[in-house]
């Protein structure tokens, strides 16, 4: 091809306005190319391998069952194993779908910007080594975006709430979703969303090996329950040829057990040296709120003469870390979290009325508020301003530390100060509620801050980037229901309800099935004279 029908002097690349000289050969596989992803796919494509260089897209069964759901869905979410050739076989799909479609747009979003780039570039690569009749004249070709001559356009970007606002797309592809940080999955979909409802044939791809409990593995487990529109397509490490158990064990030796788990077995796992266990948090079940607006959800209404208690956690509101409140039901055991409210940009001016609203709601709850930053400022507007009556006060009894209730104590406060020996008793009761189903939290926000909460400078706090305010509403909540105070509201002591228990799965453990006769006990009896008797045959009784 001459410098002139090229673009920019790439031979590889069709200029505009170049004609082709059509074969009937080229004519019939432009049709079959056309009518079918996985031919073109499985004829045309081309894809560097490590040991062998540029070659034929030679597909794996189950990549041929992605293909096949991106072209029939419309919304597909896969949870892969690592180095399962998942995102190049998206990006061959998305190479046939600018092609055979005018006036499409394509958005590829990773991770990170480079990452994006980078796919974009494995598809430029494709394209390149297309034959001529397959391509499209070329307008645009740079390392973050492509325009065609039939108008299709492909742009490569870092997930954020900023990456396709404005625009509207056909595809867009999320690829790693769950390494893009929490905050920022939620910012993207929650600006993204007008973009995909705009249009009734718009896709959206998300492609991932997981990552703890994040959005992703909200939205898989929604897919899973048909709670979503998303299309679940799960794929097992032994799919891949050559991943046999002698790859496995040689795999966890080179990495760690842990580390396969999470990466090939695709579990969801989260922070190692979690206060709950992991395979507690594994079973642990989030629910849809029956109610959700302006950062509150609500999973259960509240119900009359029911009791209430209210943990509050507040920040500055200045975006960075949340203010946070869980709502317990406490009529019973177990406990319940029946609602709970996050944000980081409620200013602790406008926090005390939504604290007095919900509180209100839910019978006038007991409020409890952490009062290390600005929560001090916050409980007094609720006390003093509001005039909200179920404020607890704390008051310090020597070694006891915190307790609450004032009494005629000269040293009280409204709220609790979080410290070392509140922190370490809320945990370890915490720990035991959770692990032996005495707290029940519903909400996937709470939950997700739990798989992060672990074990770090001799105490438990959130992992690096992670956060753990809700985290910390149960910590107090935990604390809380070991005092005196919040036996005589509620009429419930948790630690006579758990050794109540504990003694009755010891003696069912003792005795699974009652007193049995092993024949070597003497078959005589003593009666009340002193008198000693022998049982005959005839009368023993064996069950």
């Amino acid at each position: 091809m001459s410098s002139k029908q090229s673009y920019l002097g790439n031979p590889n690349l069709k200029g505009t306005g170049v004609s082709v000289d059509w074969t009937p050969e080229s004519v019939e596989e432009y049709k079959k190319c056309m009518e079918s992803p996985l031919y073109f796919i499985k004829n045309y494509v081309q894809i560097v391998n490590v040991d062998r260089g540029l070659v034929p897209f030679d597909m794996w069964d189950f990549q041929e069952d992605m293909i096949n759901n991106f072209h029939d869905e419309r919304f597909v979410i896969c949870k892969m194993p690592r180095q399962t050739g998942k995102s190049t076989t998206i990006i061959s799909y998305l190479l046939h779908f600018v092609l055979f479609n005018p006036e499409v747009n394509v958005a590829i979003l990773a991770n990170k910007g480079a990452v994006a780039r980078e796919l974009l570039s494995r598809l430029q690569l494709a394209y390149e080594h297309l034959p001529k009749f397959l391509q499209q004249g070329v307008t645009v070709w740079n390392k973050g975006n492509i325009e065609l001559e039939n108008g299709s356009k492909i742009l490569a970007s870092a997930t954020s709430g900023s990456a396709v606002r404005g625009s509207s797309f056909n595809i867009i592809f999320l690829d790693e979703f769950a390494h893009v940080p929490n905050t920022i999955a939620e910012s993207f979909f929650t600006s993204v969303y007008p973009t995909i409802s705009s249009g009734e044939t718009t896709k959206v791809f998300i492609v991932s090996t997981p990552l703890g409990m994040n959005l992703f593995y909200k939205m898989w487990i929604d897919a899973e329950e048909k709670r979503n529109n998303y299309v679940p397509i799960e794929v097992h490490y032994t799919q891949v040829p050559g991943r046999d158990e002698k790859w496995r064990q040689e795999t966890i030796k080179n990495t760690s057990e842990v580390q396969f788990n999470q990466e090939f077995l695709c579990e969801f796992l989260g922070s190692t040296h979690t206060l709950i266990d992991a395979s507690k948090l594994r079973s642990m079940v989030f629910k849809k709120p029956v109610f959700s607006k302006n950062n509150i959800d609500v999973y259960e209404e509240p119900i009359k003469k029911a009791t209430y208690c209210m943990i509050v956690d507040t920040a500055q509101g200045k975006g960075q870390d949340f203010s946070a409140f869980s709502v317990f039901d406490v009529s019973q055991i177990p406990y319940r979290q029946v609602a709970k409210y996050r944000d980081n940009n409620i200013s602790p001016m406008l926090y005390p009325n939504i604290i007095y609203q919900v509180g209100m709601k839910y019978n006038t709850a007991f409020i409890l508020l952490e009062i290390n930053d600005m929560g001090a400022q916050v409980a007094e507007n609720l006390h003093y301003d509001l005039e909200y009556e179920n404020v607890m006060i704390t008051s310090m009894k020597g070694r006891a530390g915190q307790q609450i209730g004032g009494g005629f104590s000269k040293n009280i406060q409204l709220g609790i100060r979080t410290s070392k020996q509140l922190k370490r008793i809320g945990c370890a009761t915490l720990k035991e509620m959770i692990e032996t189903d005495k707290l029940i939290v519903p909400d996937f926000e709470t939950i997700a801050e739990l798989t992060t909460f672990a074990s770090r400078h001799n105490s438990f706090e959130a992992e690096e980037g992670a956060h753990d305010d809700l985290a910390m509403t149960l910590v107090i909540f935990a604390w809380l229901v070991q005092q005196r105070y919040f036996k005589d509201i509620t009429n419930l002591d948790l630690r006579q309800k758990m050794y109540e228990e504990f003694e009755e799965q010891f003696e069912q453990d003792m005795l699974p099935f009652g007193i049995i006769d092993d024949g070597r006990e003497e078959d005589t009896y003593t009666d009340n004279t002193g008198q000693t008797w022998e049982v005959s045959p005839s009368q023993r009784s064996y069950f």
